[in-house]
């Protein structure tokens, strides 16, 4: 450590109260000349850590590097439209931040990079950190062995430490667990037990594992009797482990069950071969609705709810406003497992207009259920817990699609920023899903190219005028807006562009960026233009049995 920073943390009662585990010693031990990470067992502890850390560090840590992580807040607040989390704007000067799924993803990548070159020192994180980002450090503390509430794992444990001192970016490496007296024990056990034995993941959901594999398999013609599944299963991870470990079911259990699972639910159909002297053989072909399933990759645990949703659609379908379709859109496996706040629930829905009524209507949410939830009184009728959260999610979704501001939504609904862009991508992901999911089913024809545009909007979420240049290479949001704002309000516009010219009117635009974005226009335009031409002469190739008609289109 230079001399600047060589100081030994002088513990008063203030400090002793704030940092009983004596987070700021153990870090300043090391930064800012090298690298820490502390983890946390919750997203809110590793801001309050971040908080407290900074606030207790020497005024030394300013000028380290002072003019790089000014440019990082700066760069923190291009990608998100001018705004800036608090929290970050009072810890960045000091080297450090938090990193958690609360934040964006262009937020995180930014804190990764200057974590990777240096410019931040310390990093307050929750353990998604320790499997998905090549982030090492000197020194890791472990604040608690817990994740959440749950006591960590020896894999969970293992990867945390192995961030300290990664072989060829640094010559030595320290963890630290700190724990209470009631956790000694189990810590104990923690560092000394071997590693969790690995599972497939077909044991663990059998809808997301088994059965789909079944479908695929069957879909892609790739096994299609019963023989040739039972052999196929044979050769997978899971089969290898359960003739091992023995299980009370059999593989060959398993397989008959998991078909039978498939043929019911009107996935599968079951196709008897008779063959002379032998046993009669099974062999299975996939339905309209198992093939409108396996294209969109629809979960299987909702694929009927889902068919049943769009069925009832179809009955009543609110067209006056996009809520009904993001609705239809919105992840089923997000709705489970979230937690509406009420009072906010009960506001935004007291605002809606009578077409967004009627369709909380058309689900069977009233606005006197969700103002009993919000004032904490008895709900005597049973309402579907799946579809209030649903609409919760959606109101979520249509309120981002009409601001297009994360900051601004994530504020209103009291969510993180970073949970927000998830709802969003993975309602964009799902819409596309039940795009091709209905483009299976002749009966869902109405929903095609309502969901087309749905899916863009949701994919790229900024004013409709923006969508077609937010399809041109390396446009964004705000390259996006200076472009319109410049006069390029088409691919035409682009496509046409001189790139000098392009390079004097928007700001920060290299020469390499502004003919990318032209080429990549153009290119769109001449795919658009073949989509166009292969649909003409389809509409051109008429049968044969209609030589005349087909004769005077080839003439016009």
């Amino acid at each position: 450590l230079t001399a600047s920073f060589l100081h030994l943390v002088q513990y008063s009662d203030t400090l002793k109260k704030m940092d009983p585990d004596h987070l700021v010693a153990l870090a300043t031990e090391v930064i800012p000349n090298h690298s820490c990470l502390v983890f946390c067992p919750t997203k809110k502890n590793c801001e309050n850590v971040a908080e407290m850390i900074c606030r207790f560090l020497s005024k030394q840590y300013l000028k380290h590097r002072e003019k790089e992580k000014h440019e990082v807040i700066k760069n923190l607040k291009n990608i998100s439209s001018g705004n800036l989390c608090p929290i970050l704007k009072r810890t960045i000067p000091f080297g450090v931040a938090y990193h958690h799924s609360g934040l964006t993803s262009d937020e995180r990548k930014l804190l990764e990079e200057a974590y990777s070159t240096g410019v931040l020192c310390l990093f307050t994180c929750t353990s998604t950190l320790a499997a998905g980002v090549n982030l090492p450090a000197r020194r890791v503390i472990l604040r608690a062995p817990y994740v959440a509430k749950e006591f960590l794992k020896r894999n969970q444990y293992k990867q945390m430490i192995g961030r300290a001192g990664r072989a060829g970016i640094d010559s030595i490496g320290e963890s630290i667990l700190i724990l209470q007296e009631k956790d000694k024990q189990q810590v104990l056990e923690l560092i000394s037990r071997p590693l969790e034995n690995c599972y497939s993941h077909l044991v663990q959901e059998f809808t997301k594992g088994i059965q789909t594999l079944f479908l695929s398999l069957i879909g892609l013609k790739i096994a299609t009797n019963l023989d040739d599944i039972y052999h196929f299963m044979c050769g997978t991870f899971f089969g290898v482990q359960q003739k091992i470990l023995l299980q009370e079911k059999s593989l060959w259990d398993i397989t008959i069950e998991s078909l039978r699972y498939l043929t019911e639910k009107g996935l599968l159909q079951k196709d008897t071969i008779d063959k002379p002297k032998e046993e009669i053989q099974y062999s299975f072909h996939i339905t309209k609705l198992g093939r409108a399933s396996f294209k969109g990759t629809i979960d299987l645990a909702y694929c009927n709810i889902l068919y049943r949703d769009l069925k009832k659609g179809l009955e009543g379908l609110v067209l006056e406003s996009l809520l009904h379709l993001i609705y239809l859109t919105t992840p089923y496996d997000m709705a489970s497992c979230c937690d509406p706040d009420w009072m906010i629930y009960f506001r935004q829905f007291s605002q809606l207009s009578p077409a967004e009524q009627n369709v909380a209507a058309l689900l069977g949410v009233s606005e006197n259920f969700i103002g009993k939830k919000a004032s904490g009184q008895p709900i005597k009728k049973k309402v579907d817990k799946d579809i209030v959260n649903r609409l919760y999610l959606s109101f979520v979704l249509y309120t981002l699609l009409k601001e297009t501001n994360i900051w601004s939504v994530s504020e209103k609904f009291n969510m993180p920023r970073g949970y927000i862009q998830s709802l969003l991508t993975g309602a964009a992901s799902f819409s596309s899903c039940v795009l091709h999911f209905c483009e299976e089913l002749e009966e869902f024809w109405v929903y095609r190219a309502l969901l087309v545009e749905l899916t863009k909007k949701l994919t790229y979420c900024v004013k409709a005028e923006l969508i077609p240049l937010m399809e041109v290479t390396g446009v964004l949001e705000g390259r996006a807006k200076q472009l319109y704002n410049a006069g390029y309000k088409s691919l035409t516009h682009l496509a046409n562009a001189n790139p000098e010219v392009l390079i004097r009117t928007i700001d920060h635009l290299s020469r390499h960026q502004a003919k990318q974005m032209v080429s990549s226009a153009k290119m769109l335009l001449h795919e658009k233009a073949e989509a166009l031409q292969e649909e003409v002469e389809e509409l051109l190739r008429l049968p044969s049995d209609f030589p005349s008609i087909a004769a005077s289109s080839e003439k016009a």
